[in-house]
């Protein structure tokens, strides 16, 4: 992944003054792209509510939207309210999570759902501080909700626009590997000043990372701000770096850890023994995954060598 001590300019991700003076002149033609390109997504619809942008925000981290569409529909339509999930056992959450990838994402959901019920009166709180004390709610979730799902005026970092940003604004092909101090400072310089603007900012700009200024193969001719890209214009640098190396999951741990909860998930009773040894023909490494898992809080073991999905 990326060096960034290989690379000034990822240490600091400092934007020009010019950028910056007329960070407002990037603000219309991404919004305007967006009001015309966004794609129709169930968590984008008013309808959707806090609930269902909290649900999608879980969802997609590590994960394509083709994949959480069918599964955020059946969540929704399952746990409409976050006082219907906190209601079930985790375990239900995990088994509803299906192959999304990253179960313990399921957990933490079902806990902030479990405090949005004790705490807030079963309804999504609006404050980002109140946001942020939940638990399995980072930086990022709790700004793309109270942004998204409240209009709010918060610097929104994902992936894409880190990515965005790095290019746009610094001239770098990549962002650094893990969000910095620097990143959040251009953030904030970047944020429109009113929040209606701001807030659809954010999500326009998520946006064109994902469809346009996509990590391989980006789309220069049809970004509405590539006249103003500080990476293009300086005739896109290459990444200064290691090669960046994509995740693998062939006979990994991750891979092993899905096809035992596969296992779980589909059972109606607690399973033996037997028929998790049955899925993954390497002692060392499925009994690994299998104390991960427990360890995790996703598998709960029982006596007589029998294991099922968290019922508490």
């Amino acid at each position: 992944m990326t060096d960034t001590t290989t690379d000034p300019a990822l240490t600091d991700l400092a934007p020009s003054d010019s950028v910056l003076a007329d960070a407002a002149s990037l603000h219309s033609p991404v919004i305007a792209w967006f009001d015309e390109h966004a794609r129709d997504l169930p968590w984008r619809r008013p309808e959707a509510g806090a609930w269902g942008v909290m649900v999608s925000e879980f969802m997609l981290q590590q994960t394509p939207v083709s994949r959480v569409l069918p599964v955020y529909e059946q969540w929704l339509a399952r746990w409409p309210r976050p006082a219907d999930l906190a209601a079930e056992a985790p375990g239900e959450a995990v088994r509803a999570w299906g192959r999304l990838g990253y179960p313990r994402r399921a957990l933490r959901l079902h806990g902030a759902a479990q405090a949005i019920a004790e705490r807030h009166g079963g309804d999504v709180p609006s404050e980002h501080a109140q946001l942020l004390s939940l638990p399995g709610i980072g930086e990022y979730t709790a700004a793309a909700v109270a942004s998204f799902a409240y209009g709010q005026r918060h610097a929104v970092l994902d992936t894409n626009v880190r990515r965005v940003f790095a290019r746009a604004a610094a001239g770098v092909q990549y962002p650094p590997t893990a969000t910095t101090a620097a990143e959040r400072k251009l953030a904030r310089a970047l944020l429109p000043d009113d929040q209606e603007t701001a807030a659809r900012w954010a999500a326009a700009s998520m946006e064109l990372g994902a469809l346009v200024c996509t990590a391989k193969n980006e789309d220069c001719s049809r970004c509405p701000i590539s006249g103003r890209c500080a990476w293009r214009l300086a005739g896109k640098p290459a990444h200064q770096g290691p090669a960046r190396r994509g995740q693998t999951y062939a006979g990994t741990d991750r891979q092993v850890r899905g096809k035992l909860l596969a296992v779980l998930r589909e059972a109606t009773s607690p399973v033996p023994q037997s028929a998790l040894d049955a899925v993954w023909h390497e002692p060392v490494q499925r009994a690994r995954a299998l104390d991960g898992l427990v360890s995790d809080g996703l598998v709960e073991p029982l006596e007589n060598g029998l294991y099922r999905l968290p019922s508490s």
